[in-house]
């Protein structure tokens, strides 16, 4: 028996230091729309990172809703991971 397939999700977080306390969600989707997003941000040179258990926590929050607290040091990880590729790419 096959196993259905879980449907592809994608959130954007955008993150300003300087006005955000901590990191909102910008944009959420699942299959279709999920695409989307990952196409949108590959496009535009913003590190895409595959991470389902993120994703499906992220995915609950609201439109422009802030991450709780108790994400934070996920997130950090997940910026983390962001300016090191961007530092690399400034490198070459």
């Amino acid at each position: 028996m096959k196993m259905p397939r879980k449907q592809k999700k994608a959130v954007a977080l955008k993150y300003k230091p300087v006005e955000d306390n901590a990191p909102k969600v910008t944009a959420k989707g699942a299959g279709f729309l999920a695409e989307k997003i990952i196409d949108m941000a590959r496009k535009h040179g913003i590190p895409v990172k595959d991470d389902p258990d993120l994703v499906e926590v992220l995915s609950r929050l609201d439109l422009n809703e802030q991450i709780p607290p108790e994400l934070y040091v996920v997130v950090a990880e997940l910026l983390a991971f962001v300016y090191s590729l961007n530092q690399k790419k400034a490198a070459k």
